[in-house]
């Protein structure tokens, strides 16, 4: 996915888009962390299924996969949190789990298990490098904003007011 040149945007536009690309980083970052969570339970039935000395069962790892993934991660400025268990990449992850039969992790034979294993680890990197070009984007759109502010091609005092309308 392109993007026109920043410079080229009205503000109402180069506001708009960077909010349309924030809109799609939530989405796809919500997806790669169930990515990365089913992830996670797919090694430790692999740990399980080792019976090493450290490997803990399925059920004592689950609350701290759960934890590090669905609700952990880097602080960035909160933005209105949207339901994306919808959204096209969900489906498709939800997908790929009802293809290789993940309901039942314990069920999966060890190829069907490193079959599902690279399926999701294919889709989380995909999404990492997604989520890589958006971030790119998103700062050149706010590099922007940030110049026409700073150089006085945009009206602070509007932007505070909530009228931009007229800047460019």
């Amino acid at each position: 996915m392109s993007t026109p040149d920043p410079r080229s945007l009205s503000l109402p536009d180069l506001r708009a888009l960077r909010a349309e690309l924030q809109q799609l980083d939530d989405a796809i970052s919500y997806v790669r962390r169930l990515a990365q969570a089913r992830l996670d339970l797919a090694r430790a039935e692999v740990r399980r299924r080792s019976g090493g000395a450290d490997a803990a069962g399925l059920s004592d790892e689950l609350p701290a996969i759960l934890g590090a993934q669905l609700t952990g991660g880097q602080a960035r400025p909160p933005r209105p949190a949207d339901d994306f268990s919808h959204h096209p990449l969900a489906l498709e992850l939800e997908q790929l789990c009802a293809d290789a039969g993940s309901a039942g992790l314990s069920d999966l034979d060890g190829d069907e298990l490193e079959s599902y294993l690279a399926s999701l680890s294919d889709f989380e990197r995909v999404r990492s490098t997604e989520r890589k070009e958006l971030f790119a984007r998103i700062d050149e759109l706010s590099a922007e904003l940030v110049r026409r502010y700073r150089d006085g091609e945009a009206d602070v005092d509007r932007l505070l007011d909530g009228d931009d309308s007229t800047d460019s």
